[in-house]
């Protein structure tokens, strides 16, 4: 895999009630998107190197969600939310200044959609200027309680458990413990991948288990669908065919948005390793076209 290039600038925030660690690639004055990581409770880095693709065009602003990667916090309070969507706020106007191009991936996207709808409602906050969801967690319980399933029982597959126990039973743990973490990991994410070879190409992420359960507790039974029809935001939904989200959630979405959705073939949750080419193609066509300002 091509190695992280260093980040044209990387600090702090000083705005939010926690300090986030941010960090950006790109030409400096280009047009900024910001993008938001999934999880909840990973970090931005294993995003990288591949979706650095767009920062020949773009400023691209990353930045680690309080709770996980270098925005940890001692604080036992709960993560919600409504905690990253205020922190989301803070960190637009520290690092980007107006209305912002949201990039959300998985867990990414919903927050995107949760930012929306909260800016739209409570006017405290600038709208978003567009949305980029690729492959987002799912709008509505019942999507997600199916990807969760089906999740699971691509972890159970015979394959995966043989492979899983041949691994523990070898010496790879003591003669290569790099090798051995790097198998463990593509293995904790087969499921995710069209084909679980390419799991190979991900860069190793760590979720915090605390963030994440508090986070998904505090979306206990919402239904954000209708209060995405209220919104008129530029959207372009990007979905894997094969991702264990089923592509109904991202058609369900980009309908309630009335945006564009792009279906990728041979490709599961994972489509900026999966399916580069096809993927960065849709991105650059959609922001080619769409205004990147809102009035007001």
């Amino acid at each position: 895999m091509p190695a992280i290039p260093p980040p044209r600038e990387s600090g702090v925030t000083r705005t939010t009630a926690e300090p986030l660690f941010w960090a950006r690639w790109g030409p400096p004055g280009a047009e900024p998107l910001l993008v938001l990581h999934g999880g909840p409770g990973a970090h931005h880095d294993y995003l990288l190197p591949q979706m650095l693709a767009l920062a020949d065009q773009y400023d691209m602003v990353f930045y680690d969600q309080r709770g996980g990667g270098r925005s940890r916090t001692e604080s036992v309070d709960p993560i919600t939310w409504r905690t990253h969507v205020d922190d989301l706020a803070a960190v637009t106007g520290e690092l980007i200044g107006r209305a912002p191009t949201l990039v959300g991936y998985s867990w990414g996207g919903l927050l995107a959609m949760l930012y929306a709808v909260t800016a739209h409602r409570e006017r405290g906050m600038p709208s978003p200027a567009r949305l980029v969801l690729i492959d987002p967690a799912s709008a509505s319980p019942g999507n997600r309680e199916e990807f969760e399933r089906e999740f699971a029982r691509r972890q159970s597959l015979p394959w995966v458990r043989e492979r899983r126990a041949a691994l523990q039973a070898s010496d790879l743990r003591d003669r290569d413990p790099a090798a051995y973490r790097a198998r463990g990991f593509a293995l904790s994410v087969a499921g995710y991948f069209a084909n679980p070879e390419a799991a190979r190409d991900l860069t190793p992420f760590r979720v915090t288990s605390r963030v994440q359960q508090s986070v998904w507790a505090s979306l206990a039974g919402l239904e954000l669908l209708p209060a995405l029809r209220e919104l008129r935001i530029p959207a372009l939904v990007v979905h894997g065919r094969q991702d264990p989200i089923p592509v109904a959630s991202s058609e369900a979405v980009a309908g309630a948005l009335s945006g564009s959705l792009v279906v990728l073939d041979d490709c599961g949750h994972v489509p900026y390793v999966e399916q580069p080419a096809r993927f960065f193609a849709a991105i650059r066509t959609f922001l080619d076209v769409t205004p990147s300002t809102v009035a007001g």
